[in-house]
């Protein structure tokens, strides 16, 4: 069984060159899945995770995420960074202690976002930003723990799309320990490719949500290192259900089932 230091050392060397995609199981059987078809690391997705348990996205509470956290480390024998929100706690000592929680979970990343929760105003102001991301990394050098610490801009998926105040704040976490550094809802290639030189040497993450002309090969030729997809992954597969769901009660028909991937090809998976 690979052990969680030698996860940790492997995720590390992910991103010192090339590009690879992490995409985001959402519980035990989807991280057994993408890792039999050759995935190198893994990523929880906290919107994917809450809708397994009825909930939307940012609702479930700090204890409970953990536990999932947990879970899906252990059933991965590649590297798991974890989506961690903002840290559930406002304060650079509530973060401090979260970071501090989540190392135990044997977890080989996390991501902390500038996220306040209140959607009439969405961002921590600098100053604050920058001492909550200070706080996780001293927890995870305190912990020794080699957690590899990824610092989120928010502003462009909640209504803050000043590009030059997200290009402050990668920069900022950065200088605050942040080893990755991500900005979901980047769009075009001038925008990855300002963010990249940017942070640079930093390795950068770009969310991948929606369909693209972008390709792997066109987003490393960019300079990214790491692509996620949230909880792309885990809305393909409700939107494959709901499909499927309405035909059979809005129409009575099971035309699509005519989709649906063969049991043996799932057990294949799960067992690979």
């Amino acid at each position: 069984m690979t052990t969680a230091s030698e996860k940790r050392a492997a995720f590390r060397r992910l991103h010192e060159s090339g590009c690879f995609v992490i995409p985001n199981p959402w519980d035990i059987g989807s991280v057994r899945f993408l890792q039999s078809m050759g995935a190198k690391a893994l990523a929880t997705t906290s919107a994917g995770y809450a809708w397994t348990r009825g909930n939307g996205d940012g609702a479930v509470e700090r204890d409970e995420m953990l536990r999932h956290i947990a879970e899906l480390s252990a059933a991965a024998r590649v590297p798991m960074n974890a989506d961690f929100e903002n840290g559930y706690a406002h304060d650079p000592a509530g973060v401090a202690e979260s970071v501090r929680l989540c190392c135990d979970t044997g977890v080989s990343g996390l991501s902390i976002e500038d996220f306040t929760g209140d959607r009439d105003n969405p961002l921590y102001d600098l100053d604050n930003a920058v001492a909550r991301m200070r706080a996780a990394r001293a927890a995870i050098d305190k912990a020794g723990a080699d957690v590899f610490l990824t610092g989120r801009a928010e502003g462009l998926i909640r209504n803050r799309p000043d590009f030059d105040d997200i290009i402050r704040r990668l920069k900022a976490f950065s200088a605050a320990g942040a080893d990755c550094l991500y900005a979901p809802g980047l769009v075009t290639r001038e925008q990855i490719s300002k963010v990249v030189d940017a942070v640079a040497p930093k390795p950068v993450n770009l969310l991948m949500g929606g369909p693209s002309d972008l390709t792997v090969p066109i987003i490393a030729k960019l300079g990214v290192r790491r692509i996620s997809v949230g909880g792309a992954l885990a809305r393909a597969a409700w939107g494959g259900f709901i499909r499927t769901a309405k035909l059979i009660l809005e129409q009575g028909s099971f035309q699509g089932f005519a989709d649906a991937a063969p049991g043996a090809e799932i057990m294949k998976g799960l067992k690979g």
